[in-house]
């Protein structure tokens, strides 16, 4: 199914290295990071414990049972040929700009700018999402256990510490990074057998499999049933995200333009599995329906752990899930830091110079860490002052980084033969899985767009269009600010591009 690199007689290390300065860089990011590692960041960041369980409640009253089941099996179908076709794309240019350096390569660099611009927005939205939903939990652990009673300042308070946390990991390097991503692997895998055996043995009662995948629920306020059952893909969908993060990880990976695309697709596949057995077992385990909607301790999750195994199990439960939450945040925060640093090094961003600064002694982009997580800070600041707006930023996560995903995919399709193949590719099945993952992000970009409750209010409203068409516009007017600046490199090797490297070592 592959045509390996030509090559002379070298290490594979020298021979990634070198690949990478044909794409026009030259390597100053440790390559640390090995196969497993690289497939469990993605894993990591997609993270099952971390989108279903926050989500969990968002899926009771946006179509119910059957839309949550039903809706995991058909996301995570499509969202599987995404990543194929994504990985494809990503065995041809495995560099740490990902979606927005293959979109330069096979449209031009308006196509890599917007590209970019969307891939970052998603990528922080999605620190946001994941961070302050673990905030969320660690505060109904905390309910439980002293019988602390969550605010949005206090909430707002431990996802700063969490933030703060990330960011310090972070800076130790790869290596720790890569090791974490490792453990997060067997502890979400883990956790969710755990999680799921419990609950299958401990409660004398559960619902009957009709329940479980046929009860339609709905608490919109919207009448027309398949609206609703649309709107309440988000759970699937926005679990469904961040694997592009093999892809930002290939100058830290070995054997990138493999490891890198395998990455990708084992992350999805196996996250679709191990999800759909997690919501099916806390659907069953449900109680009592509308108190779990209405949970004192602000997460229906925490809610069902606490009627099915009482206070003492359900404690024990929600630790497993924030410390998986906890693993993925962290590794969204590299993610995001090397898409910082790539698109810093292209002349992108506001203050380039700065961000794509590497430390010398860990090899990692610092600042450009620092600010992925203060960006982030920034983005879940309205959740001090309405209760949507962490919906808002979950939206903001799928609406960046969904469309970001579908571009090179397109471009490849329309590039056709001229279109230069890696090692790991798709076959004649290329341009079939292509244009229904190119056909289904265009689906759901709009779905996401749409209002998710009625009457449609301030508190209320569905601010991912808002954000999407703001993005575009800042994106926009910084183009006409930053294109002489903003380029990608045909080929690695000018002294200027060596003493630009050089500056960019601290």
């Amino acid at each position: 199914m592959s045509t390996p690199w030509s090559r002379s007689v070298s290490t594979p290390q020298q021979d990634e290295e070198q690949r990478l300065r044909e794409l026009g860089y030259q390597p100053v990011l440790a390559r640390r990071m090995g196969s497993f590692g690289n497939f469990a960041i993605s894993f990591s960041v997609i993270s099952i414990l971390s989108g279903c369980m926050t989500l969990y409640g968002f899926g009771l009253d946006t179509g119910g049972p059957a839309v949550m089941l039903w809706g995991w099996a058909g996301v995570g179908l499509f969202v599987l040929c995404v990543g194929l076709a994504l990985a494809e794309v990503t065995s041809a240019y495995p560099t740490s700009g990902a979606l927005y350096y293959m979109a330069d390569r096979l449209g031009g660099r308006a196509w890599g700018w917007y590209t970019g611009w969307l891939n970052l927005l998603g990528l922080l939205g999605a620190i946001a999402g994941i961070d302050y939903g673990a905030a969320q939990f660690t505060g109904a652990l905390l309910n439980l256990q002293w019988g602390f009673t969550p605010t949005p300042q206090s909430t707002m308070v431990i996802f700063v510490c969490i933030l703060l946390l990330h960011a310090t990991l972070n800076l130790f390097g790869v290596r720790l990074v890569s090791l974490l991503n490792s453990v997060s692997v067997w502890w979400h895998l883990a956790g969710v057998a755990v999680i799921v055996g419990a609950l299958a043995i401990i409660p004398s009662h559960h619902q009957s499999p009709e329940f479980v995948f046929t009860e339609f629920v709905n608490n919109t306020g919207w009448s027309n049933p398949l609206y609703v059952a649309a709107i309440g893909l988000l759970l699937a969908q926005y679990t469904f995200s961040g694997y592009d993060a093999s892809a930002h990880l290939s100058e830290e990976t070995s054997n990138a333009s493999v490891s890198a695309a395998r990455g990708i697709v084992r992350a999805i596949w196996v996250s679709w599995v191990a999800g759909f057995v997690l919501l099916a077992g806390l659907t069953f385990a449900i109680q009592d329906y509308a108190g779990t909607q209405k949970s004192a301790t602000g997460v229906p999750p925490a809610q069902i752990l606490i009627d099915a195994l009482g206070t003492g199990g359900a404690t024990a439960m929600l630790l497993i899930v924030i410390i998986a939450q906890l693993f993925c945040g962290n590794a969204e925060v590299a993610a995001a830091s090397r898409m910082v640093f790539a698109f810093s090094r292209d002349g992108a961003l506001p203050g380039s110079r700065l961000w794509q600064r590497v430390s010398s002694r860990t090899q990692t982009p610092v600042l450009a860490v620092w600010l992925s997580v203060a960006v982030a800070c920034l983005l879940a600041l309205p959740s001090l002052y309405s209760e949507t707006a962490y919906g808002a930023v979950t939206a903001i996560n799928v609406i960046g980084i969904t469309p970001a995903y579908a571009i090179p995919v397109f471009l490849r399709l329309r590039a056709g033969d001229r279109f230069t193949k890696g090692p790991w590719h798709l076959g004649r099945w290329s341009k079939p899985i292509g244009w229904v993952a190119v056909v289904w992000v265009a689906l759901v970009t709009v779905l996401f767009c749409l209002p998710q409750s009625s009457p449609v209010t301030v508190d209320s409203m569905n601010y991912a269009s808002i954000a999407l068409a703001a993005v575009l516009v800042l994106a926009t007017v910084w183009w006409f600010v930053a294109r002489r600046s903003y380029n990608t490199p045909s080929a690695y090797g000018s002294a200027r591009e060596e003493a630009e490297i050089a500056e960019g070592i601290v």
